[in-house]
């Protein structure tokens, strides 16, 4: 059973990191309808792996990008992409410093939460890709908007990539750049917040290292598939689909809890 948890995790992980679905949500969703066959706490390196699994998949998939970013900024050239970053990371950071032990509390089977926000992901995306002008530059303020989504976005079912590219849309940004940005702009939070989780926490082997190792490389692998395809489907105008992805599962999730109990 371990072995098959890892794999449901990765390929959880892989996919709704990128797809505009909510990577927290669904993980919420599969403990929740499999119950005592699955495991509550897949411990912190468990945690860590994944996270770093799809951030590396985000590196290697921009990794042309990234690097014409860094060079820039090397040569002294333009510092206005990574000051876009760190503008946009403001909120998020601001949120998870103060709310940190509500945020947890939140993360704990909270399937009626998690099925209402992800029927307002569901209406923010079909909003968004009705933005027909998709054609201006990022800018700071915009930066820092598409920041405030993200920040909304840590609650458990609402997808952030879902909300930043549907930030970013609503602004008018292009919509290449509007996937690009929101990919790349959570680089960071994603390591920060692994460094805080493991300051004063040690890392305890709860199960076999074949589990972490698959569960790593599933994450890895789907989620570079997955970020590939998000950025071809917001270029197409095709978030509507995720949409109704969302009010499905959303709703059935929801109606499924009030009436079992």
């Amino acid at each position: 059973m371990d072995l098959i948890e890892a794999i449901i995790l990765g390929i959880v992980q892989g996919l709704t990191e990128f797809l505009p679905v909510s990577s927290s949500g669904h993980i919420e969703i599969v403990e929740y309808l499999m119950g005592d066959a699955f495991e509550e706490d897949h411990g912190m390196l468990m945690t860590v792996l994944l996270h770093v699994a799809t951030a590396l998949s985000t590196v290697i998939f921009f990794r042309k990008q990234i690097k014409e970013i860094a060079l820039e900024m090397i040569n002294g050239k333009d510092f206005k992409y990574a000051i876009y970053i760190i503008l946009s990371m403001i909120p998020a950071v601001i949120v998870g410093l103060i709310f940190d032990d509500i945020l947890e509390a939140m993360f704990n089977r909270q399937i009626v939460l998690v099925a209402s926000m992800l029927l307002v992901t569901g209406l923010l995306l079909l909003y968004a890709d009705r933005q027909h002008i998709t054609d201006q530059p990022i800018s700071g303020i915009k930066a820092f908007i598409i920041g405030l989504a993200q920040a909304v976005a840590v609650l458990p079912g609402m997808s952030r990539s879902g909300a930043t590219i549907s930030a970013a849309l609503l602004l008018k940004i292009d919509r290449e750049q509007a996937a690009q940005f929101s990919f790349l702009m959570v680089i960071p939070l994603i390591f920060g917040k692994l460094a805080k989780d493991l300051v004063g926490d040690p890392i305890v082997l709860t199960h076999t290292p074949a589990y972490y190792i698959l569960g790593f490389v599933m994450a890895f692998v789907v989620g570079l598939l997955a970020c590939k395809f998000m950025v071809g489907v917001v270029k197409v105008a095709k978030l509507k689909y995720f949409s109704f992805y969302c009010f499905i599962i959303g709703g059935g999730i929801l109606a499924f809890s009030l009436l079992g109990n």
